[in-house]
């Protein structure tokens, strides 16, 4: 297919120009690609929104999804659904209820504890991860081999290669309502990232904005593995990558973290699609691609401060 075949295919009924290509060329563009592309803008841009606005009210640069129990708890959510013989929809819900779970969990040992360190948030998320594949681990044992078990690992691997557009609209006004509030609060992460007292003295009411955006973060991030997976890497690496373009501004970093993530996702599906004859899991080329530029980061950092 050519770029002007699929220009046109998409903008034909606006243009009211006439068709002048194949009808597979439409089907594939309209059925086949698009879903995708819109799928792995949302994905890739929401996961590094809600990573960026994790480090920044924690105040901790490791801060991400998978490592808070999100990806996890939805993997377990899925899973539960998958052995109970529910349809996409039920278990696009029990991702999404698994992931909030997780979060919960996660700040609940933080508060049981009274001690909101960046230490103790990191070793609770590794304590609830933990325990989640312990319980996706036993799901699976339980599950049948042949029909039941490959498919929980479309959601532990990540892949768009099922992509509709019934599928994506069935998410999307979720994650776009999150990302609305978060780009709408993402000046008070600045406050926030002073610290609670200063925050305070600022005129934030701290745990009614801590506890929205971890809500927003945390049901976008759901939702992304609801339609794509388990990606990893994207809401780790993405943000910081932004720092290193705008600044640790967060008015100015939700946005490019949201368009960075989406870029990046949309190109590692297009190497999943085309780098050898099979399909590979996104999971795969996004730590491939993510372990090295963290590495490089790490390194420019030690670098900067030397």
């Amino acid at each position: 297919m050519t770029a002007g075949d699929v220009f046109g295919v998409l903008t034909y009924k606006f243009t009211g120009a006439e068709p002048v290509w194949d009808a597979p060329v439409e089907n594939v563009v309209l059925l086949l690609r698009l879903p995708r592309v819109f799928a792995a803008f949302l994905i890739g841009g929401g996961l590094a929104m809600s990573g960026a606005a994790y480090q920044s009210i924690f105040r901790n640069p490791l801060a991400a999804p998978e490592l808070l129990g999100v990806f996890q708890g939805s993997c377990v959510g899925a899973a539960s659904a998958i052995l109970m013989g529910s349809g996409n929809l039920s278990i696009q819900i029990f991702a999404l209820c698994g992931g909030i779970t997780a979060v919960a969990m996660t700040r609940g040992i933080t508060a049981f504890f009274k001690n909101d360190s960046t230490a103790m948030l990191v070793l609770s998320g590794v304590i609830v991860s933990g325990l989640m594949r312990s319980v996706l681990g036993m799901l699976k044992y339980m599950m049948d081999s042949d029909t039941q078990l490959p498919s929980i690992t479309y959601w532990e691997l990540g892949s768009l290669s099922d992509m509709t557009m019934q599928k994506v609209m069935a998410i999307a006004p979720t994650m776009l309502i999150s990302m609305t509030v978060l780009l709408s609060m993402r000046w008070q992460f600045n406050l926030l990232s002073l610290g609670d007292d200063e925050a305070r003295s600022l005129g934030v009411n701290v745990p009614a904005v801590r506890g929205t955006v971890v809500t927003c973060a945390t049901l976008l991030t759901s939702c992304a593995v609801c339609l794509g997976g388990t990606i990893a890497w994207v809401g780790l690496v993405i943000p910081h990558l932004g720092r290193l373009l705008v600044g640790p501004d967060n008015v100015k970093l939700s946005p490019v973290a949201f368009l960075g993530g989406s870029i990046f996702l949309i190109a590692v599906d297009t190497m999943a699609r085309s780098l050898s004859g099979m399909e590979i899991p996104l999971s795969i080329l996004t730590g491939l691609v993510g372990a090295p530029i963290f590495i490089l980061l790490i390194a420019r950092q030690r670098v900067r401060l030397r």
